[in-house]
């Protein structure tokens, strides 16, 4: 495992217990350069992980609570007429930082979600006809609650696909609960160090950007994803822009593993993350118990994995 990376991974872990797996999954969607998205229960260490993960990589960070009356100039900015010039200044919004929490973005309205879009794709903000670039690295870490939990909306499948990963916490285990009735939890913060910067953390992008993929590859990435299209246990298929985060996921585990070229065994890794929140189960799948990571390891098992010399 990359070693500077490792040490990120273990001031986390000083404040996140017995979620590895996750904390692996989110420095490595970083590393591609995706967004997250984190669905789980209210309490469980979604603000703590994104805390932690800004103090160990000396990122700028900024929170929201999403709630309906939350506006896209709070997010974007405004601009605001001062009488003394007689010119408009323009007032940033939130998501002028490294690293912008979206707390329960499935609570606010779709104008606000939306709002996002264009940040999350380009990295720039528009208001009153300026565009702003935005500082790299730049990253989005979303929450949202179950779907159908009290005062929530649905994301739109356009805001879906923005997101690399789709991840959950879940409940810590036995121990790992122990040890935050101990105090292994927020109030543990400040000893959270920062092990690299900004500008280190686009350095090892580039490097996983970098690694190389067989051609061998890129056509068992295409087959994946082509599988979820014809798939009948899905209304849904993967989109193009999946695959592309599935190619960079793959390449980002390659590097976070330490290698300079990847393995089918990277692109096993990161399925699920990748694709679970891009596709939709049929009505007819639903009914006979079936579900995303089901369908997943279907896939992977039926699909052939290509022989590399």
């Amino acid at each position: 495992m990359n070693n500077t990376l490792l040490q990120v991974k273990s001031e986390i872990q000083k404040v996140i217990r017995g979620k590895d797996d996750i904390i692996d999954m989110v420095l490595i969607s970083m590393l591609a350069g995706g967004h997250i998205l984190l669905e789980d229960i209210p309490g469980v260490g979604k603000t703590t992980l994104a805390v932690a993960l800004s103090r160990a990589v000396s990122l700028s960070y900024k929170r929201m609570q999403f709630t309906p009356d939350v506006l896209p100039s709070d997010i974007l900015g405004f601009s605001l007429y001062d009488a003394k010039t007689g010119e408009f200044t323009y007032r940033p919004g939130a998501i002028f930082a490294n690293l912008f929490l979206a707390d329960e973005i499935n609570r606010t309205s779709p104008k606000t979600q939306s709002a996002l879009l264009e940040v999350m794709e380009e990295k720039k903000v528009t208001v009153d006809g300026v565009t702003r670039t935005l500082s790299e690295p730049f990253f989005v870490i979303a929450t949202q609650n179950p779907v159908g939990a009290s005062g929530t909306q649905k994301l739109p499948d356009s805001q879906l696909d923005r997101f690399f990963v789709k991840l959950s916490l879940g409940y810590p285990d036995h121990a790992s609960a122990t040890d935050i009735l101990r105090g292994h939890s927020m109030d543990q913060i400040d000893l959270v160090y920062p092990v690299c910067n900004g500008d280190d953390f686009i350095a090892m992008q580039q490097k996983a950007s970098d690694v190389f993929c067989k051609d061998e590859l890129l056509n068992y990435i295409v087959s994946l994803i082509e599988a979820t299209r014809d798939n009948e246990n899905l209304s849904l298929g993967i989109s193009p822009r999946g695959s592309l985060a599935l190619l960079k996921m793959s390449k980002a585990h390659a590097f976070y593993m330490d290698r300079e070229y990847v393995t089918p065994e990277d692109i096993h890794a990161v399925f699920y993350a990748v694709t679970n929140h891009r596709m939709q189960l049929s009505t007819r799948a639903r009914a006979a118990g079936a579900n995303e990571l089901s369908v997943t390891q279907e896939i992977l098992r039926t699909v052939p994995i290509p022989r590399l010399g």
